[in-house]
């Protein structure tokens, strides 16, 4: 007698599957272990491959060819690096004379960090192949992931692990290791160290004085000995009004800037034969006291221009982002509502607007708030006296990160617009559900 429908449906089921775990597995073999490789460069290394149980082949080597590839070379500590690890050649190729169809596979994997920083970096890629004809060679393979510069000097990126996920009838993975860690080196950052936080500070005898009045300027952590220049500002410009001291042995010292000018906002302070922001201090609020007598028959005319308030605002408080699948995971991502924020302050005095983010909850578990990147964008309108700066691309989390940011500087002020492009990192199989976190903004 012949099978039923149903025996011939198990029975080819099984048979399929067979086939497909064989296909993730031929692994092929040869190949010399490369020596250490120059940055961004192809680099070869032996590979252990480890079937899914039901595939039936023992743990299969062979030799895995793999390039690591960064959007930024040359970064500062606190950046955050783009890693794309690209796994050029894989240890399989397919075994059989079945074809097997495109969009199956989705591959996971690491990236080793060694020099002057160590760790790895998770990648993953999305689930995307060409399709793949009998005993052909599985095709190659892009995975990203970030990390955070935490060190200066320079730092090697080798390929590591990595898992090929396969979503055809079954769910099947092939994880495959570096048999002899680590891998040959495949690219190299050379990370910078920030500069040295200026503490320079002064202080003024006066706020306030008549033109030609002299007032006095006190300051500290200059560098010992070193001849400063104290100067009036008016707005962002130098004036005329300049004088000349000496730090002593602690960096500090007491000179008189007598001042003329009767446009002066500010008295600064700094080394050098020009202002700059590193070896600097203030600008300090000064106000020239104009006491010119008015002439018989006319008469003086004063306004005043009232200082605002920093304030911000933001277009909703409700962010869908796009659905996922489970099984699949991935990138849910959406744009975060747009902020505005207005600084009517006028004086010195910049800001910064940081965000951080729960936990995402939902039915029965939870998606870590560390799973959520943003990509900041900012905007100045048009006259603002500052320009703001976008923060920096990476994971937002519970710590938090910058979203914009407008520096100190002798005048300050305007309005801005910040935006986000959001993107939660989703687990291949979080149960399904709603899931929602609560990101917090802050201006300082």
């Amino acid at each position: 007698m012949g099978a039923t429908p149903q025996r011939i449906r198990r029975s080819r089921t099984r048979h399929w599957t067979a086939l497909l775990a064989a296909a993730a597995l031929a692994v092929t073999t040869g190949g010399a272990l490369a020596t250490p490789a120059a940055a961004s460069v192809n680099v070869d290394f032996p590979t252990h491959c480890v079937p899914p149980p039901i595939a039936g082949i023992p743990p299969i080597d062979g030799t895995t060819t793999a390039r690591i590839t960064v959007d930024n070379a040359s970064p500062r500590v606190g950046d955050t690096v783009t890693v794309t690890y690209t796994v050029v050649t894989p240890a399989a190729s397919n075994p059989t004379d079945l074809a097997l169809p495109a969009d199956i596979m989705t591959p996971t994997g690491k990236v080793a960090l060694g020099g002057a920083q160590t760790g790895s970096v998770t990648v993953a890629g999305p689930r995307k192949n060409d399709p793949v004809p009998g005993r052909g060679t599985f095709p190659s393979f892009s995975m990203t992931g970030t990390f955070t510069v935490t060190a200066p000097g320079a730092i090697t990126l080798s390929p590591g692990d990595y898992n090929i996920h396969t979503s055809y009838i079954l769910e099947l993975d092939t994880p495959c290791t570096v048999t002899s860690p680590p891998a040959p080196v495949s690219e190299t950052v050379t990370a910078a160290a920030d500069p040295p936080a200026n503490t320079r500070a002064i202080s003024l005898g006066s706020a306030s004085g008549a033109p030609g009045a002299a007032v006095t300027v006190t300051g500290g952590d200059f560098t010992p000995g070193a001849s400063v220049t104290l100067a009036g500002r008016s707005g962002s410009a130098q004036t005329a009004d300049t004088a000349t001291v000496t730090a002593n042995a602690q960096g500090g010292f007491s000179g008189s800037l007598v001042v003329n000018d009767r446009t002066t906002t500010g008295i600064v302070a700094y080394e050098g034969g020009a202002w700059s922001a590193e070896k600097g201090a203030g600008p300090v609020a000064y106000v020239v006291v104009d006491d010119t007598p008015v002439p018989d028959g006319s008469q003086k005319l004063t306004t005043t221009v009232k200082a605002g308030t920093l304030s911000m605002s933001q277009a909703g408080d409700a962010v869908q982002l796009s659905a996922v699948d489970f099984g699949t995971g991935g990138a849910s991502t959406g744009a975060l509502k747009t902020v505005t924020v207005k600084d009517f302050r006028g004086g010195p005095a910049g800001w910064s607007l940081t965000g951080k983010v729960t936990d995402f909850t939902g039915p029965g578990a939870k998606i870590d708030a560390g799973k959520l990147s943003w990509t900041p964008a900012c905007a100045t309108a048009a006259g603002s006296p500052s320009t703001c700066r976008a923060g920096s691309a990476g994971v937002v989390g519970s710590a938090g990160a910058t979203l914009a940011s407008a520096p100190d500087a002798t005048l300050t002020g305007g309005e801005f617009t910040a935006d986000a492009r959001l993107s939660l990192d989703v687990p291949a199989f979080t149960p399904p559900g709603t899931y929602s976190g609560v990101l917090t903004l802050t201006l300082t």
